[in-house]
Formats: C-alpha cells, sequence, structure tokens
C-alpha cells in the first residue's frame, strides 16, 4: 500500500525539494497557503482530517525576519500555535510528524557548535516563533521528528544565494555582514537527508530535535565571496560587482539581531540515523553545476 504523505509549503525553496525527493517514499500531497492557509489553524486541522496522510511533514513557515519584529503574533501563529495543531492531529493519527526548526532559535555567544541540549534563547522575534513551535510539538508528544536547519538557499525562492547573484549583476559594490558565522545549507541536501530518515523503518522509537546542516562554517561575508568567485568562472554569467566590502553587524541596517555564531553540531543525527550533510562549499558547488552548466 502506497504512503500518503502530507506536505505543508507547496512553493518554499524546502518544500520543492522534498517533494522531489519524497515522490519515491510514496504519494505526496502538497498543500501550500492558498489551499491551507497557517494562519487559520481549524482549516489546517480539516485538511489533515480529510486526506489522512500516514506522515506529515510540514516546510512551511513564516520566515521573514524582518517583517516579524513588525508583527509577532502572526509569526507566532503560523510557526507556533498552528505548528501545535498538527501535532495534535499528527499525535491522533499515531503518525510521523517531520517538522523544520532553525539555528536562530540560540542566541549566538557559544564559540563551539551548539549541540540539542543547549537551551535556546532567540534573539528576535522569528527566532522566538520557531521555538514556540519546538516547544508545541514536545509538550503534544506522539512521534516527532524537528530538524534545526541552517542558513537554508538554493535556486529557488528567495534567500541569500539568489540575492546575492541579483546583486552581483546590478551593482558595482556590495557590502556584506562579516561579523556572523553558520553553515550554508542546501535545500536539496535537506530534504534528501529527509528522505533518507523517512525510508527507516525504525524512526517512530527515534522522536526528538536534531541539528540538519551542513558541516564546516563560514560568514556572510565568505559565502558571497565564494558564489561571486565561483559564478565568474561561467563565462558566460557575467558579474557588474567590482568590489565585495565586509561590514559589522552594526554597520548593516536592520531591526534584527541575529546570532554572531550559529554554527549547529549534527553529531546526533549521524549516530542515530546515519545520515551527514556535505560542507557548505560542497552544497554550493553542486548548487552552482545543477544552475549553470549546460
Amino acid at each position: 500500500m502506497t504512503k500518503k504523505i502530507l506536505l505543508f509549503g507547496e512553493k518554499g525553496q524546502l518544500a520543492w525539494e522534498l517533494k522531489r525527493s519524497m515522490s519515491l517514499l510514496g504519494n505526496v500531497l502538497d498543500v501550500g497557503s492558498k489551499d491551507c492557509s497557517f494562519e487559520n489553524p481549524s482549516n489546517v486541522k480539516r485538511v489533515i482530517q480529510e486526506l489522512s496522510p500516514d506522515i506529515i511533514v510540514n516546510a512551511a513557515a513564516y520566515t521573514n525576519s524582518e517583517r516579524a519584529e513588525e508583527e509577532p503574533e502572526k509569526a507566532n501563529q503560523v510557526n507556533g500555535y498552528t505548528v501545535g495543531v498538527i501535532a495534535e492531529e499528527a499525535k491522533r493519527l499515531k503518525i510521523p510528524l517531520v517538522h523544520y526548526s532553525t539555528d536562530y532559535v540560540f542566541d549566538g555567544t557559544k564559540t563551539v557548535p551548539w549541540v540539542e541540549t543547549d537551551v535556546p534563547n532567540p534573539l528576535n522575534a522569528y527566532g522566538r516563533s520557531k521555538v514556540l513551535g519546538e516547544q508545541f510539538i514536545q509538550q503534544v508528544g506522539g512521534y516527532y521528528l524537528i530538524f534545526r536547519v541552517s542558513w537554508v538557499y538554493g535556486s529557488r525562492g528567495t534567500n541569500f544565494y539568489r540575492t546575492m547573484l541579483k546583486l552581483g549583476r546590478d551593482r558595482e559594490e556590495i557590502r556584506v555582514v562579516d561579523d556572523q558565522v553558520g553553515a550554508p545549507t542546501w535545500s536539496r541536501h535537506i530534504a534528501d537527508a529527509t528522505s533518507i530518515i523517512l525510508s527507516q523503518a525504525d524512526i517512530t522509537e527515534k522522536k526528538g530535535v536534531y541539528h540538519l546542516s551542513a558541516q564546516g562554517m563560514v560568514s556572510w561575508y565568505g559565502f558571497a565571496e565564494r558564489i561571486f568567485s565561483t559564478v565568474s568562472q561561467a563565462q558566460s554569467q557575467p558579474l557588474k560587482v567590482r568590489r565585495l566590502v565586509a561590514i559589522s553587524s552594526k554597520e548593516y541596517p536592520s531591526k534584527v539581531l541575529r546570532p554572531a555564531y550559529s554554527v549547529m553540531d549534527n553529531t546526533l543525527l549521524k549516530d542515530t540515523f546515519g545520515v551527514s550533510i556535505p560542507s557548505w562549499d560542497n552544497g554550493l558547488q553542486r548548487v552552482f553545476e545543477n544552475d549553470f552548466s549546460s
């Protein structure tokens, strides 16, 4: 019997990759915000009850950290309260729930990679809303897997990689923060790792919170530098940018406080599921090959 996998987040960069990757596991029923708004939890509950899936994967989220400072209630509803409703339905159906959280649940004060037992202390409204979602899932219980991901990027959606490509073609000088360090993670690597984990027979015995991010670390400036140096190798992709300037967080105009160090330790994921994501620069090279190779 083919498994029914309910995937929330239809138009998002991660959901797109998940649909591609999880199609090998069963029938993926992807639901987007037009069909099911997370601002209306009763609607989400109705969709789950009507579809009666075997697995729920929630890749939907309120991710605009700047706007979240202005409308934290909406961020809390989408990333927190509605996630709690999903968890309740998954528990009622006795099925696995996969949910994605973020490295921004941490305050960035450590200088070594964060582990799952470190206490969250988010600096911004977005991070607080994601912690709320984690807490609701854990309080409800059931068969849940919470994957904290980091600096997600890819060929679709709104992300740093695509923003840099656009700016690189439009501007001669670009200023990028150099005092925030993390692990840029390709959305396809996250999706493929998720599918491998879901294919394992005993996942219901391994519920919990896991860090799922690329190996290594780099600053936003270093990431931008690598993006431009990699793209410039393709003569068919000329760039206008001539100067990449490293700046501090204080010099960057933003209402959002972000962690200075959000690198996460992935040992628990590897030990539990035998899964690990390649280095961030390996992922970037793969994206480049996917986007620009003829």
